[in-house]
């Protein structure tokens, strides 16, 4: 069994001594494995640690197993209980059933049917749990899963993921909104020991400060209006799997205590609970805040600063890294094209220059909408310049030269030079020779003009 899953623990009660020690046997490779001789004790377990499944035998001294079931049954609505007995009549089954049993079976032990019975169960819960977290993310819009950039700066941030993957350190993602910092997590969390749990996204900021703690850490009936039955957080619907806690520059005070807390003692508690549970998640978060300044302005709690940052990774914008605007073109093109039914070929050589000078400031995910507009709507094979937005088309205009009352010719001159060598050395993504080729010079001649400027410009 891996050791990153959690193992799931069984609750024997019986007062057979033997019938223990053959359950111990069979069970204790695979599970954590509690015992208890009586009902008053089996019911003390429940009520302190409740257990992840319960054999539990009819005939006890003192409390009979029914009633044993019924109490533990209003403790841990959701507890799955097996009964066993020696005796195999209909009225004890109908009577175990009732009372919220989960299934019925006789002494002797067939060893393959209990082992069968406990991993169905096991199973099953842990689909429930899967079940209830994909519930919530059926209805969320489509999120690309590969992050796409050839950028130096994008493969250094691959070459951090595939050093931190493999362990369990925090990680607080940094960069402004749109920039991609939700996909980095799920890189981290895809190639990490954990691919097979479930990466459960957080948005901080979204949540009201009054539901946020319940989001987090899950409420039980009753805990406050409206709580009409015990609700999951996230914290166990991502157990073994990876949290991702985004814009965590939002989270109030009121919650930053309570999260270093959970951080650090690795348990929770439901709101409305009194037992800690005990959670194995990673953490990742992301912000697009500053959140040193946060801390100097007494908005951040420092103590949870330092526990979220331990490894930092920063995603820069995307018109620092211009150079992938090509591959995330073709990428975005290729599903649109998909997903719409066209055969778009690709931007025209002006929309593509116009798309390598604008600036971004919605970052990836706004080249990503853009991509996705002129593809709905585009009739012909390629998108030219007069597809794209106005504020787009003029900063490719002005771009080329910045005509002002007392600019003289030279100076014009080099701006443009200047300005033209620029474009073309992000679309040879930084390959001088590559880049001379385009411009059809020698690449000494490329590093003559290149000084030229320089010497003109100091």
């Amino acid at each position: 069994m891996n050791k990153k899953e959690k193992i799931a623990t069984i609750l024997i009660v019986d007062d057979e001594e033997s019938i223990r020690d053959s359950m111990r046997i069979l069970l204790s490779e695979n599970y954590h494995v509690l015992f208890a001789s009586d009902g008053r004790q089996a019911i003390e377990i429940v009520k302190n640690s409740p257990p992840d499944l319960m054999l539990l035998d009819i005939r006890l001294p003192e409390i009979d197993g029914i009633e044993v079931l019924k109490r533990v049954k209003d403790l841990e609505p959701d507890l799955d209980v097996i009964m066993v007995t020696a005796m195999n009549t209909v009225q004890y089954a109908v009577e175990a059933i009732k009372a919220g049993a989960y299934d019925y079976i006789t002494k002797p032990f067939d060893i393959a049917t209990i082992s069968t019975l406990v991993e169905k169960i096991t199973e099953k819960k842990a689909l429930l749990k899967e079940n209830l977290y994909l519930k919530e993310e059926i209805h969320k819009k489509f999120q690309f899963e590969k992050i796409i950039g050839n950028s130096p700066a994008m493969r250094e941030i691959f070459s951090l993921i595939s050093q931190i993957s493999r362990n369990d350190s925090t990680i607080l993602i940094q960069g402004e909104s749109g920039t991609g910092k939700e996909l980095v997590a799920r890189a981290i969390h895809n190639t990490s020991g954990r691919v097979n749990k479930l990466f459960v996204p957080v948005n901080c900021a979204a949540i009201p400060e009054n539901l946020l703690e319940s989001e987090l850490f899950g409420h039980e009936k009753g805990a406050f209006t409206g709580a009409f039955d015990r609700k999951l957080g996230k914290f166990e619907i991502a157990e073994g799997g990876t949290l991702f806690l985004d814009e965590i520059g939002s989270l109030p005070l009121s919650m930053q205590g309570k999260l270093l807390r959970a951080l650090q003692e690795k348990e929770i508690e439901r709101v409305g609970g009194s037992k800690p549970i005990p959670t194995d998640v990673r953490i990742i978060s992301a912000t697009n805040t500053d959140l040193n300044r946060a801390v100097l302005d007494d908005k951040f709690r420092k103590d949870l600063y330092y526990r979220l940052n331990v490894i930092p990774i920063i995603v820069p914008p995307l018109k620092d890294r211009r150079e992938d605007i090509t591959f995330l073109v073709e990428h975005f093109l290729s599903y649109y094209n998909n997903e719409f039914g066209k055969n778009i070929k690709g931007f025209s050589e002006s929309a593509m220059g116009a798309l390598y000078n604008y600036d971004w400031p919605g970052n990836v995910r706004e080249l990503q909408n853009l991509v996705e507009r002129v593809t709905a709507l585009s009739k012909t094979d390629i998108i030219e310049v007069n597809r794209l937005p106005k504020e787009i088309v003029s900063r490719e205009s002005d771009s080329v030269i910045d005509i002002s009352s007392d600019l003289d010719f030279k100076k014009a001159s080099m701006k443009f030079e200047a300005a033209f060598i620029k474009r073309v050395l992000e679309k040879a993504k930084g390959r001088k020779s590559k880049a001379a080729e385009l411009m059809g010079i020698h690449r000494n001649t490329l590093l003559q003009i290149e000084r030229k400027l320089k010497d003109r410009s100091s």
